[in-house]
């Protein structure tokens, strides 16, 4: 067979030496106690280690908005706009909803097949790092036993406190758990608030719909309370579930504005108390500006950083190419684009935690359990270069990049060109997005000699999952490996590159 060579261009993105967070780790919390003030709460290290090293992460959309199983995660809300897809399928198929309301969803909700062992099992064998459930979405039902609202799966749906077998099954199997928090826009906004018809406001307050109820039961679920009342319910359900069941890690959805800061100050106190308390490092993670950084991480929704960065970040990804609850013929993205866009992610410093969506009954359907399971081979083979792993100097190469940083970023294809770099002691991973054919030639230009500076030297260069010896030749243009004949993996290869010394540019 014909040697040819695939030329891998340098990436922009360049950072010397090997990536840190803003501010050193400790073995274990500071023995102090923080007051609700951003200065005391600024202490804290918000980027403990455990979580840097983690990179993977499962969690999911699953609740009452998985029943009806149609359009999207925003069912809830938009079956009360009139004209939308999902108000006239809701017509057909429920009936107005002034007959059969959001709330008449709940009784359906019976997570019969659920079985929290057997769900922490796929997450493991996932090679996921935390799990952990939707604690609460927009629409208001929370999903552990709560004495502070009704609606909660104790005591409605299933009857069975979730949140207590999840935590039980995660823990039992040696992960972090994950709560994720999307309730603030659930405060109702009122028709003389210019923004009460947009997203900011969950449930839109219609006269001849449930979302204006005055019965005040209905009115805790749709949100249609006074601010006061909302703010603090939002904090006592933060404090239930961080005593209740010990999450290491709490993820925010976009507030919008709506918390005021003296709640969350106080929410973030108790949580960092309490986890000094059991001994612990906990996460609290961010969108927008919603919480400063010197206390969060900040998240990407469908989005990442198209560069190094010396902070560690969230990216949240969906398993699907829509919804992130379940709906009928879910289309899932190609298992190999997701285990591309993690090597991208662990690359520029970031963390993946990835959605799915389970139906209501508790099934989690299989192909997205054979995705979960195809991801967790890889990370079996390939996860040397992914868990534990910091940034190189340069993020990676090849013609495949973002543009720019942020959330819902369009779609990107990656090709065996593109190659992602992480590090780990003095060994280089060339995480390559593809597989470039047997006995081919790949050349590594970030190593190129003439543009490197230090003392790196290359000792020898292996491929992850394959026995052959792998031929190299360092030059002033770069390094050029030589794939094994036999196919290790069509969705990525990684080549180990060990070293002594170090790289600059």
């Amino acid at each position: 067979m014909r040697n040819t060579v695939i030329a891998l261009g340098l990436a922009t993105g360049l950072f010397i030496g090997g990536c840190t967070g803003s501010k050193p780790s400790a073995s274990a919390p500071a023995p102090i106690t923080y007051t609700p003030d951003w200065t005391s709460l600024a202490q804290y290290n918000e980027q403990p280690e455990w979580f840097k090293d983690a990179k993977f992460g499962v969690y999911f959309h699953w609740g009452i908005l998985s029943v009806p199983a149609f359009a999207n995660d925003w069912y809830p809300r938009n079956m009360h706009v009139v004209g939308s897809p999902e108000y006239q399928h809701h017509l057909e198929t429920y009936g107005h909803p002034s007959k059969f309301g959001y709330h008449d969803f709940v009784p359906m909700f019976k997570a019969e097949k659920f079985d929290a062992e057997e769900w922490a099992t796929l997450f493991k064998k996932a090679g996921a790092q935390f799990a952990g459930p939707m604690a609460e979405h927009h629409e208001g039902f929370s999903m552990w036993a709560s004495k502070v609202t009704p609606w909660n799966v104790k005591d409605m749906g299933p009857k069975r406190d979730v949140m207590a077998e999840l935590e039980k099954a995660i823990h039992g199997r040696g992960m972090k758990l994950m709560t994720t928090f999307h309730m603030a826009r659930n405060l109702q906004l009122y028709a003389d608030n210019p923004e009460a018809k947009t997203d900011k406001s969950y449930f839109p307050y219609e006269a001849d719909m449930p979302t204006s109820s005055t019965d005040p039961q209905l009115r805790l679920l749709y949100g249609n309370i006074p601010a006061e009342e909302f703010y603090q319910n939002w904090k006592a359900k933060l404090v239930e579930v961080i005593d209740n069941y010990s999450p290491d890690i709490i993820y925010f959805d976009g507030m919008e504005g709506k918390i005021p800061e003296k709640y969350k100050q106080e929410f973030v106190a108790h949580y960092f108390n309490k986890a000094n308390e059991q001994g612990k490092q906990v996460v609290i993670t961010h969108k927008s500006d919603d919480f400063p950084d010197e206390v969060s991480i900040k998240d990407f929704e469908k989005g990442r950083m198209n560069e190094i960065t010396p902070d560690t970040w969230l990216t949240d990804e969906t398993i699907s190419t829509g919804s992130w609850s379940y709906i009928n013929d879910l289309q899932l993205k190609p298992t190999a684009d997701i285990i591309h866009v993690l090597a991208d992610i662990v690359s520029k410093n970031g963390v993946m935690v990835l959605n799915i969506s389970p139906k209501a009954d508790g099934e989690i359907p299989q192909d997205q359990q054979q995705a979960l399971l195809q991801i967790g081979d890889w990370l079996n083979e390939h996860g040397e270069a992914i868990y534990a792993t910091r940034p190189w100097i340069v993020y990676g190469e090849g013609p495949t990049k973002l543009e720019k940083a942020g959330h819902f970023l369009p779609v990107v294809k990656y090709t065996p060109q593109d190659v992602r770099y992480t590090m780990k002691g003095n060994t280089i991973y060339a995480i390559v997005l593809g597989w470039p054919g047997g006995n081919q030639q790949v050349l590594l230009e970030s190593f190129a000699k003439d543009k490197l500076k230090g003392n790196l030297k290359i000792k020898r260069v292996s491929m992850l999952g394959s026995p052959d010896k792998i031929k190299h030749t360092w030059q002033d243009n770069g390094l050029t490996l030589t794939t094994p004949s036999e196919q290790v993996n069509d969705m990525a290869v990684v080549f180990k590159i060990e070293t002594k010394g170090k790289a600059e540019l």
